[in-house]
């Protein structure tokens, strides 16, 4: 008898995060899951500590890894007819995440479903912003475009055997299969109550380096579209302005502003110079965006329902 949901988990060096995840699935309402790590080379103790918990693993090579075909890796072990993802740096707030990250499913046109995403103590105040842009309070069972994240998202593998994810693109796979799905009929469902924490914890450079893939992603997934200098300084100085409002009105302008202003500028210039680089993902960029070398306040839980209580970690910063 296949599990309710196979569980597919990317992971490089992620030590310090992944038992979180391991743990909050433990506590999950839905137990029988199957559980997929696919490791791209780390050489902490990531796989060690997946081990204690059972999981699966899948190894890929530092070289071979995109995305799209470490999904795909992990989606040819799944044995569910519903496949989660979660990135090893995510965790999950409440014991339904599974359950209700799973629901949309109920109807047979919805081909994904992902959930809320939020940020930490230390997460960067604009990062706040953009979690709160893209993941709202508001679920929709028929999202009206193509958006979706891989980190906290669930889909059926009867549509991947359809339509594997790319594996040349640089980021968002998750984005062209969703957009392939929506072309073809199927539903995009958001859950608001899926809510996950997601861990970023990035240099200025690996943030440049996050939206330079994703920019290069973007422009091969849609090759009609254009970033250049006037779209960078004019996305720059609005998306500034508009942080440093918000972060006035919460009194603690003097505090992140200089913040703001650092990870703004390397989100745009990161963008512009991915729109400026669209091609061929070569070992050298995979170095470079995989391997480096080293609005609103919080809402206070109201859906009658107790979040997870992580008793090792609770009270550190991550």
């Amino acid at each position: 008898m296949s599990p309710t949901c196979s569980i597919i988990i990317r992971a490089f060096n992620e030590e310090n995060h992944i038992s979180r995840l391991l743990d909050g699935i433990r506590y999950q309402n839905i137990q029988d899951v199957q559980l997929i790590l696919v490791d791209s080379g780390s050489s902490d103790n990531t796989i060690r500590i997946a081990q204690q918990y059972g999981v699966e693993i899948v190894n890929i090579q530092p070289q071979e890894f995109t995305f799209g075909r470490s999904l795909n890796l992990g989606l040819s072990s799944a044995l569910a007819e519903f496949v989660v993802f979660a990135s090893a740096h995510v965790y999950p707030v409440y014991p339904d995440w599974l359950e209700r990250l799973l629901e949309p499913f109920e109807d047979e046109k919805v081909a994904i479903s992902y959930g809320k995403q939020r940020g930490m103590e230390t997460t960067q105040f604009s990062e706040h912003r953009i979690f709160e842009h893209w993941f709202p309070d508001v679920s929709t069972s028929n999202q009206g475009h193509p958006f979706c994240n891989n980190a906290n998202a669930a889909i059926r593998k009867k549509l991947w055997e359809q339509n594997a994810y790319n594996e040349t693109l640089p980021g968002l796979e998750d984005l062209a299969w969703a957009r392939w799905a929506h072309e073809q009929g199927y539903r995009i469902a958001y859950v608001a109550e899926a809510e996950i924490i997601h861990v970023h914890n990035e240099s200025w450079q690996g943030i440049s380096n996050r939206y330079r893939r994703e920019g290069m992603a973007f422009k091969t997934i849609y090759p009609q579209e254009q970033f250049g200098i006037l779209d960078l300084v004019t996305a720059f100085i609005s998306n500034v302005k508009n942080d440093l409002m918000i972060a006035r009105r919460d009194k603690i302008i003097n505090k992140v502003w200089k913040d703001i202003l650092g990870f703004r500028w390397n989100q745009f210039y990161g963008t512009y110079l991915g729109y400026r680089q669209s091609g061929p993902l070569t070992w050298q960029l995979k170095q470079t965006f995989y391997y480096p070398r080293n609005g609103q306040q919080i809402k206070k839980n109201d859906r009658g329902i107790k979040p997870i209580h992580y008793q090792v970690l609770d009270g550190k910063d991550e």
